[in-house]
């Protein structure tokens, strides 16, 4: 690119300075011939000037009649000025001088012959104009001017030969010189396309190497993701295996302890009927454990809710939100409609619903609170709302409200979560899940 431009004001800058010396050259070639053509002008009136005075002299001394006389007279007056023009055109060419200064000698001796003659033949004097007439006086004199003023013609003619070479030659300078220039811009276009052919080549390749780079990145981050859901998917499935295991065992093992612990103290009531205080203990005892057997019996619908696979997604919906009410205070109301789908999906509903409920009852500062579940064959949409303080969904983290767990899980089931929240407005979680039925029991 800079090797282009370089040539291109380089071929620019030529093609200035040829112009410019072309037009100086020729303009003091047309000054030269301009100044040659006047003077061969001048030399040619000069010539006229003293033919006409040389016929009106002998018109007058053969006639006498002063009429003759006025091309003479005309002609001699001219004559000086004819000669100080060449004394200007000449000035600075020593030569030319030299030359003219033996014309205009030679012009004032047939001037002064002619004088001569003319004032003789004024004064009567016949045999004395004569005489003169007859030398070779004045015909010396006119050949000599003529024979000076063809050198001079010459002079100029070899002047105006060399200008009008010498603008031949600027013309071809300068049509060489454009030729030239015209073939280095052309180079330097050459030169130009080259260089950006090869430059977008060049981005061309760096953006195939970046989207390659792009898409490796891509893929990398696609298949990290994919790796990351499965695993968390996994760690999901992991922990709802070990919740149920849990709740298993605390039913198995802990409810028959707590339960063989409360017929052992029902025995032991009926055995010391006559002990008022050891009655009143075990009663207070009996108390604890049946405290005891319900809050296993919480943990356990925490852990894996029974309701859940014994009585439907409904009532499980129902029980979940009646008992959060009635720990939390808030106003739930519920419209639920029956749906028929797989395990996991009804897994998925209840612990969106439940890690609603409990952000709800955590953050939100809410008084009422709805669950909704509506059943569109192919799907089903399940909204979680409530009239607390919400929050702003731009300034959200991922991990809010454990909203990212949710999202999760129902993004695991190819469903879709959208929280819809303004500040001062309350929240609205809605997921929508692909409906599968569940098979026909034989």
């Amino acid at each position: 690119m800079a090797l282009s431009l370089l040539l291109a004001a380089l071929a620019a800058l030529a093609l200035v300075g040829i112009n410019e010396a072309g037009y100086r050259q020729s303009s003091r070639a047309l000054v030269d011939i301009d100044e040659a053509q006047q003077v061969r002008g001048e030399l040619n009136q000069i010539m006229q000037n003293m033919l006409d005075a040389e016929t009106g002299q002998r018109g007058y001394l053969l006639t006498g009649e002063t009429s003759y006389r006025q091309p003479y007279d005309k002609a001699v007056k001219e004559v000086d000025g004819r000669l100080a023009t060449l004394r200007r055109l000449y000035a600075g060419h020593p030569a030319e001088l030299n030359q003219l200064g033996e014309l205009s000698k030679h012009v004032l001796r047939k001037v002064a012959e002619m004088d001569m003659s003319v004032r003789l033949r004024q004064d009567g004097k016949e045999d004395a104009w004569k005489f003169v007439i007859t030398t070779d006086v004045g015909r010396e004199e006119m050949d000599a001017i003529r024979a000076t003023a063809g050198e001079l013609v010459k002079i100029s003619n070899t002047t105006l030969h060399e200008s009008q070479g010498q603008v031949l030659r600027s013309l071809l300078l300068a049509r060489i010189g454009t030729a030239i220039v015209a073939l280095a811009a052309l180079f330097a276009f050459y030169l130009y396309l080259r260089q950006t052919h090869a430059l977008r080549s060049i981005g061309e390749r760096q953006q195939e190497a970046l989207q390659r780079e792009r898409n490796a990145l891509e893929d990398e981050v696609r298949e990290r993701t994919a790796s990351l859901a499965e695993l968390a998917t996994h760690l999901q499935d992991v922990r709802e295996t070990e919740r149920g295991y849990l709740a298993r065992e605390l039913h198995d093992e802990l409810g028959s302890l707590l339960t063989a612990a409360k017929l052992d103290v029902a025995r032991l009531k009926s055995r010391l009927a006559d002990a008022p205080d050891a009655i009143q203990r075990l009663q207070h005892l009996t108390e604890l454990l049946n405290s005891g057997i319900a809050l296993k019996r919480r943990i356990i619908e925490d852990l894996r809710p029974s309701s859940l696979s014994n009585l439907g997604l409904v009532a499980s919906l129902e029980i979940l939100g009646r008992e959060f009410a009635e720990r939390s205070g808030l106003q739930i109301e519920m419209a639920l409609e029956p749906v028929s789908m797989d395990e996991s999906r009804q897994l998925t509903i209840y612990r969106m619903v439940q890690e609603s409920l409990t952000n709800i009852g955590k953050y939100a500062e809410a008084s009422e609170a709805t669950i909704v579940m509506k059943n569109y064959e192919n799907h089903v949409v399940v909204e979680v709302a409530d009239n607390g303080k919400g929050f702003d969904t731009q300034r959200m983290r991922p991990s809010t409200h454990g909203l990212a767990g949710m999202r999760h899980r129902v993004e695991a089931a190819r469903g879709k979560l959208t929280v819809s929240s303004t500040p001062g407005h309350g929240t609205r979680l809605s997921a929508m899940l692909p409906l599968v039925k569940m098979p026909a029991s034989a």
